[in-house]
């Protein structure tokens, strides 16, 4: 008997059985026929250990410990979706679209939006190879070995797919397998969990994987990203991504207009009840890919998709207190404390007010009867009042900090009051240090938020520069912190220095200096001393920087505490200009042009194509304007860019033309 082709035969028939039972809701044996095959798969494996093979069907019941996920950076970033309340929102939305792409037919694809944990999937000729959580949408946690233990995920694809590629989806847990992983905690006197999509997404950061496949976890998914895809449309790939054997619900639509769009919404409003899983709104996608690309990307979503969202569930209940809350900035955020309530799956307790003007406009007071919605079904807020309770006399906003008691200021035009007590102020001073130390900024390993609380009300940090003198000595009494805790923290202080200067940058928490405007002002300045200098009139020059965050530039380094501290932080080795990355191929023949990249390209890859733009000493701009000096067009041009470029009278170039301007002398 040939062993090898015996196991083969096996794994390949159980991972059949799988999919009928698991996917296809259509079991051809029996379990205890299915559990005979897997037992004797199991002893092959034993009694062969050279034939082992990482996915076998056999792992699906996991075991592996992992104590520590390790954190990857996605290859293609995981963005969010804009939200849509009505369809007046998803007319707006098409109207930009036609405006990218000219009047041109349009079919969209009508997919429910599933409340789970989202996770992205890279398979490997044909092998699942990694699986990753969301994240922060550029990286997120390893949790492959928790993966494999859900049975409707493939662990070996069939018929023909391309060499690698990722695919995405969410993970959920049904309604019946909820209530009855509910109902055995009830049995044994433990609390029960609040809701299904939160006990999906802690169960993929459960530490045993054979405690992961205990659970009755299911895997929808809905995006295929990668080179080379044999399709050209969203519902084509979903048709594909079903015969590769993957779980791909059946409910999507294609729609031929926005009637058909409304169509669909109106159904699922009604009949999302009778689904066995959580969902809470309708995904809208342009179906075509190449109007995909020509629409790209705003700086957190696609331009070519759009969530609508069912109308919020709504609730009454009493107002018992309201509570601020001081921000690392100062600002001051009102917070209802309420009668705890169920809504939409969990209990709400507290609520956001949001500031005094809507307080006011409100005009709720303490032991008020209020309705309460979640906001896109997520953030809880009170929307008005029921019943009106004892209190007389409205609401009176605070006139003080509730932490350290300075008069608190609100400035023309702004929505929010703010303790002035910047470098006072303990939860101003947490907070910042907190986002210093956050993923997106220095990303510091081992060091949390609690942490950062405790470090400060035990006297060993006022600034985010005393990081750096902390020792190992002064952690270890810390609360939690053992030996190996404390050599983590200070270890994964010390690696931070090397985070790139346009993360410092952010991480500093200059006021208005998000991830995307550090990086513009990084770029433009290429250092922290040539920033400092900059005059107002400097900075709103450069691209997108406007007065309000020019003049927020000029009053961080205007204050002598920052300078200490960045003067702090440079003599300890931070990173504080770029490091220019050699490339023997750039030159400046592009110095002071811009261009529009468009359309599909057969030489370069769009992002190829603006980073030879951006090597050469060009400028990328993302839309036709006056400013843009040539169009580089591919395939399928949009023609209101066509038509745009017409009229401006710029130059239209194809990427041939852009190589020869390049290679010339």
């Amino acid at each position: 008997m040939d062993i090898h082709k015996t196991i083969q035969d096996l794994r390949e028939e159980l991972n059949a059985h799988n999919h009928n039972y698991y996917v296809l809701d259509k079991p051809i044996i029996s379990d205890f026929e299915f559990d005979q095959k897997l037992k004797q798969l199991e002893d092959l494996e034993t009694k062969h250990p050279e034939y082992f093979d990482e996915n076998s069907p056999t792992k699906r019941v996991g075991g592996t410990i992992t104590k520590n996920f390790q954190t990857f950076v996605h290859e293609n970033r995981m963005y969010s979706l804009d939200n849509s309340y009505s369809k007046e929102d998803l007319q707006d939305w098409e109207i930009k679209i036609q405006k990218v792409l000219g009047n041109v037919d349009l079919q969209y694809t009508c997919e429910l939006k599933y409340d789970g944990a989202s996770i992205s999937i890279t398979y490997e000729n044909g092998k699942l190879s990694k699986a990753v959580t969301r994240g922060d949408g550029f990286q997120g946690d390893d949790v492959t070995n928790n993966i494999k233990t859900i049975k409707s995920i493939p662990l070996q694809l069939r018929g023909n797919f391309p060499p690698k590629f990722d695919i995405r989806g969410e993970i959920i847990l049904p309604f019946e397998g909820f209530e009855k992983m509910n109902q055995e905690l009830i049995d044994i006197g433990e609390l029960p969990y609040s809701n299904p999509r939160n006990t999906a997404s802690g169960s993929l950061k459960l530490q045993d994987s054979a405690e992961v496949a205990k659970r009755p976890l299911d895997c929808l998914l809905y995006f295929i990203i990668g080179n080379n895809l044999p399709f050209s449309t969203q519902f084509e790939g979903l048709e594909t991504a079903r015969n590769w054997g993957f779980k791909v619900p059946t409910q999507s639509k294609l729609a031929n207009n926005l009637d058909d769009v409304f169509e669909f919404i109106n159904y699922w409003d009604v009949h999302r009840h009778n689904l066995p899983y959580e969902t809470d709104g309708v995904v809208i996608k342009v179906n075509d890919f190449n109007h995909q690309n020509e629409l790209g990307y705003t700086a957190k979503s696609p331009r070519w998709a759009i969530a609508y969202k069912f109308k919020s569930e709504q609730v009454t209940t009493t107002l018992n207190s309201i509570s601020y809350q001081v921000g690392r900035t100062g600002a001051i955020t009102p917070v209802a404390n309420l009668e705890p309530v169920q809504l939409a799956g969990t209990i709400v307790k507290r609520a956001s007010l949001h500031n005094a003007d809507q307080i006011g406009k409100l005009d709720i007071r303490i032991g008020d009867e209020v309705f309460v919605e979640k906001g896109g079904e997520i953030i809880p807020k009170i929307i008005g009042v029921a019943k009106r309770g004892n209190q007389v006399e409205p609401t009176k906003y605070i006139t003080h900090c509730p932490e350290c008691n300075t008069e608190l200021i609100r400035k023309e035009g702004e929505a929010n009051h703010f303790c002035p007590n910047f470098y006072g102020c303990p939860p101003q001073i947490i907070g910042r240090i907190q986002h210093y130390i956050s993923r997106k900024a220095m990303d510091i390993e081992g060091l949390g938020g609690e942490t950062v609380a405790l470090l400060f009300h035990n006297n060993l940090v006022k600034d985010y520069s005393d990081l750096y003198e902390l020792t190992i000595e002064q952690v270890i009494p810390l609360e939690r912190m053992a030996k190996k805790s404390a050599e983590n923290l200070v270890n994964g202080i010390e690696k931070s220095k090397e985070i790139p200067f346009e993360r410092v940058l952010f991480a500093l928490g200059i006021r208005y200096v998000g991830e995307t405007v550090a990086k513009k002002l990084a770029k433009h300045y290429k250092n922290i001393d040539a920033l400092s200098q900059a005059s107002l009139m400097d900075l709103i020059l450069v691209d997108e920087i406007g007065e309000r965050i020019a003049q927020s530039v000029i009053e961080f380094f205007e204050n002598q505490n920052n300078s200490t501290i960045i003067e702090r932080l440079k003599q300890f080795g931070v990173q504080f200009k770029i490091i220019e990355k050699f490339n023997p191929n750039a030159t400046d023949k592009l110095l002071g042009k811009t261009f529009v990249v468009s359309g599909v390209f057969e030489i370069f890859s769009r992002d190829d194509l603006k980073k030879s733009i951006e090597d050469n000493g060009g400028k990328v701009g993302s839309s036709i304007s006056s400013k843009t000096d040539y169009v580089i067009a591919g395939d399928n041009m949009g023609p209101a860019k066509l038509e745009k470029a017409n009229q401006l009278g710029i130059a239209i170039i194809s990427e041939n033309d852009f190589i020869k301007m390049i290679n010339e002398n």
